[in-house]
């Protein structure tokens, strides 16, 4: 036994950035209660994260392989397909660009984030984008621009709300 201090330099393993995984909107399905919730597709895809396995992580939730694969090809399942394959891909992939139909869903908050910590999964984080909102704000307004509409001559309007003026 030696009293020696070992002298070689120590090696670091290089700092890898965490995997943040991109909000999406969830797949419009029928509810049911043993289904694909918008809940149990961020779920997925956290765990998707975590694992690697698509197997694992439907597993992890009570559901197949099968119904993952299904629910995937989806027509309207495009920025859930963004998110997969980040997950499973571990790296940014480019930003999933959102249609002009999305901008109601965007708006109220319809956007789910699946958050790790340290490539674990945490929780789902509910998000809303203003930019949405004045976006589709500013369309409602475009649309109701040519409209002979007067919200101050209108009986009915009068009628609910005349004791405000």
């Amino acid at each position: 036994m030696s009293n020696r201090r070992n002298t070689s330099p120590r090696r670091r393993k290089p700092w890898q950035a965490y995997l943040r995984l991109p909000a999406f909107l969830p797949v419009p399905l029928r509810a049911r209660r043993d289904g694909w919730t918008p809940q149990r597709q961020a779920r997925f895809i956290g765990l998707l994260a975590q694992t690697g396995c698509v197997r694992k992580a439907a597993q992890m939730l009570g559901l197949s392989r099968e119904s993952a694969y299904r629910l995937r090809r989806h027509p309207q399942a495009g920025s859930f397909i963004a998110a997969w394959n980040t997950a499973l891909q571990g790296r940014t992939q480019p930003r999933w660009k959102f249609t002009h139909a999305d901008r109601a869903p965007l708006a109220f908050g319809e956007l789910l984030q699946p958050r790790l910590w340290r490539r674990r999964f945490v929780g789902i984080q509910r998000k809303s984008s203003d930019s949405a909102l004045l976006a589709l704000l500013a369309s409602l307004d475009r649309q109701t621009a040519g409209c002979d509409f007067d919200p101050f001559t209108d009986r009915q309007t009068r009628a609910l709300f005349g004791r405000f003026w």
